[in-house]
């Protein structure tokens, strides 16, 4: 590319970053909306509208600006590194300003205009986080008398919050998620206090079946602040995830109370009553802020099947599989087929069982090692690193793809894997495994944000299906009898363990049974974006549903997904709360809507 080239890519979004905001100065809607191209998008994360949204088409920009613009007041737009052009499109990084924080943002722009459009909200003014040059000294190079060392400041804490000293956020859930947001709390100075049933963090995981690994590679799973060791595996094991959870739960400071269950919340006059039962007692907490970080699914799908009360085997739903090592020799049969189903499947065929998956409904299987090459290799990997694409900046080039085009880009990538690994494919389809590509061709990533089920990522166990190691049935289940799995139409198989791998309701379930069904309604359905395909009911949403952002109930948040969601989304709903906290204003724009009440 020549010099002159470079120059003109730059100057042209120097141009368009300089209208923009000259227009935004002005007040000059219109001309803002009329800098976007006809068919564009614009998502922001919290920057403008404090919320997670999208708008589409100059309507919407306008629509987006004439309802934030006096209360944002943007300014200081400018590039952070040179422009780039593929085809006829530009991509532009650059930062700005608003009244209460900085922002980084992202810019695809054509020969119409801005096509998509991200900006987000990297930090608020006068509560920047204390690291860099801001980092806390450690010690007090001065002398006095009854001075406290920093183990007895948080012996002190530890003895005081929730108790005397009541948190200002209680975040229900202590895995990845509950954990990474603490993180980010703690960092910014805001009282929270993270509760978990389980007795160590990281028992989440440890809890789990034997030969459980994360399915996501390293590059996609660090948490905030202290990324993995260079040596670490590209795929944790479960416990091995675990320790690092415990340990960074640790490190950094995370207010976190174990073996503590959580038995009702209720919300009045603008404070919530969460009570807890812990080991000395029952506690009562009054937070202004509650959120469910209970992961990304809701309560386990346990099915009802008649004859359940009379089968004399074991009976599981996956979520409570202890492992493999008990049913060597024995019939299983393991009712899904996705995820869970084949991790499950795969070990106990490893030891000794004669396993039978029973495919309810077809199922997308991509090949790990194509995912990790042409699915993820350009964002999260050792040659994304290599070529200066660091985590942050590959969670801002995921970020800047809006969802309602995002198939498009997802497309090519899935049709590369199918002309990969077409021989895998045909043996699969030969062995009578119903395989999709998702609704649109758009494979794993689609099926995740919509619906968070329908696929597998495969790491061997497909193999046992295609060659008949594992038997595979097909068709839903009618009834159990004394020793048998029955299908509808008759097919008994014989089992001493059925494990139903049949995933997990909306989160708004715990809703349902920790405040009230009334406000589980309220709030609705949890996850998905309203594409209106399998599972994923419409109208279309835009953003995942009342994920990450201010939900129907006041003061009730959900956080969750994978880590890779977990460590970017985490800063989002970390700085509202701390906004919040501050006093600062926060007037949402688009509250969620509330259409499936789960």
């Amino acid at each position: 590319m020549t010099q002159t080239t470079e120059l003109s890519l730059r100057q042209r979004v120097d141009d368009w970053l300089a209208s923009f905001e000259a227009a935004l100065r002005a007040r000059d809607v219109p001309a803002a909306a009329a800098l976007f191209a006809p068919a564009c998008f614009w998502r922001d994360l919290v920057a403008f509208t404090w919320n997670i949204t999208t708008v589409e088409g100059r309507d919407g920009v306008a629509d987006l600006l004439t309802s934030t613009l006096e209360t944002t007041g943007p300014s200081g737009f400018e590039l952070t590194e040179e422009p780039t052009e593929a085809g006829d499109v530009i991509d532009a990084w650059f930062r700005f300003e608003t009244a209460t924080g900085r922002g980084a943002g992202h810019l695809r722009l054509t020969s119409e205009g801005a096509w998509t459009l991200l900006t987000t909200l990297r930090e608020l003014k006068g509560f920047e986080e204390n690291q860099g040059e801001r980092r806390p000294q450690g010690v007090e190079h001065s002398l006095a008398r009854g001075r406290k060392s920093w183990k007895e400041k948080r012996d002190e804490e530890a003895a005081t919050l929730g108790l005397t000293e009541q948190p200002y956020v209680v975040v229900i859930g202590g895995g990845q998620g509950g954990i990474a947001l603490g993180a980010r709390l703690r960092q910014l100075g805001v009282p929270a206090l993270v509760i978990d049933k389980n007795a160590r963090p990281g028992d989440q995981w440890r809890g789990r079946y034997k030969s459980l690994c994360l399915h996501d590679p390293v590059w996609y799973d660090h948490l905030p602040y202290l990324p993995f060791p260079a040596n670490w595996p590209v795929f944790s094991p479960k416990d091995k995830i675990g320790d690092w959870l415990e340990m960074y739960t640790r490190v950094m400071e995370v207010p976190y109370w174990t073996s503590s269950t959580v038995r009702s919340a209720r919300f009045e006059d603008g404070r919530w009553s969460v009570v807890v039962e812990r080991a000395a007692g029952t506690v009562e907490l009054t937070p202004a802020h509650v959120v469910f970080a209970t992961g990304m699914s809701g309560k386990p799908n346990w099915p009802t099947f008649a004859g359940q009360d009379v089968f004399r085997g074991e009976q599981q739903h996956s979520s409570g599989h202890p492992g493999p090592e008990a049913y060597g020799g024995k019939k299983v049969v393991v009712v899904g087929s996705n995820n869970s189903a084949f991790d499950i499947c795969g070990a106990l065929w490893e030891h000794g069982a004669d396993v039978t998956m029973v495919q309810r409904s077809s199922t997308h299987i991509v090949k790990s090692a194509s995912l990790m090459d042409i699915g993820l290799g350009d964002l999260y990997s050792e040659r994304a690193v290599a070529s200066g694409v660091t985590t942050d900046k590959a969670d801002m080039i995921f970020a800047s793809i809006p969802y309602r085009i995002m198939h498009e880009f997802q497309i090519p990538l899935y049709e590369r894997m199918a002309e990969r690994d077409a021989d895998f494919y045909a043996r699969l389809e030969k062995a009578g495994f119903r395989h999709d590509w998702g609704a649109d061709g758009s494979g794993l990533f689609m099926k995740y944000l919509r619906r968070g089920s329908g696929y597998y990522i495969d790491v061997g166990a497909a193999d046992l299906v295609a060659d008949g190691r594992v038997k595979l049935a097909h068709g839903q289940v009618d009834r159990l009898t004394e020793d048998a799995v029955v299908l509808e139409d008759g097919t008994e198989l014989p089992a001493d363990l059925v494990v139903y791998a049949t995933g997990y309701g909306s989160m708004n379930g715990w809703v349902a049974d920790l405040v009230d069904a009334p406000t589980a309604a309220k709030v609705g359905k949890v996850w998905g974006l309203g594409s209106d395909t399998p599972k994923d009911p419409g109208p279309w949403e835009g953003e995942q549903r009342n994920m990450w952002k201010p939900t129907q109930q006041e003061n009730l948040w959900f956080h969750g997904g994978n880590l890779h969601q977990s460590r970017h989304y985490s800063l989002y709903l970390a700085l509202q709360l701390k906004a919040r906290y501050e006093g600062l204003p926060t007037p949402v724009y688009r509250l969620q809507e509330s259409h499936h009440t789960g």
